[in-house]
């Protein structure tokens, strides 16, 4: 008779265990219905923007300077890629900070 109490609570431990995992699984996708297409263009563009701003004020600091002193060199060109950079290294930054929160919660939730 002991055997067959063992054997019952070991399933009972066992779809315990399941049924946890179904429910945060369906608690995760709930919190995930608020997101949508429009959010993920939202989303792409903040990124964009993140890189666009900076790229268009290095252009018209460049064409300011070069109007004011001309020379050599382009600081038109020099300044738009210097802003490409930044804006690059910003959205880089940006999106590896959401990745590690969307992580942080997965192991929340796990």
């Amino acid at each position: 008779m002991k055997e067959r109490s063992s054997t019952s609570d070991a399933y009972r431990r066992k779809l315990a265990r399941r049924l946890e995992r179904r429910e945060a699984a369906k608690l995760r996708a709930r919190r995930g219905r608020g997101r949508s297409l429009w959010q993920g263009f939202g989303v792409f563009g903040v990124i964009g923007w993140s890189v666009v701003v900076p790229a268009i004020a290095g252009v018209a600091l460049g064409l300011w300077i070069d109007g004011r002193w001309p020379g050599h060199v382009s600081w038109t060109l020099t300044l738009l890629l210097a802003g490409l950079v930044l804006g690059c290294l910003n959205a880089w930054h940006w999106v590896s900070r959401q990745r590690r929160e969307i992580e942080e919660e997965r192991k929340r939730d796990d």
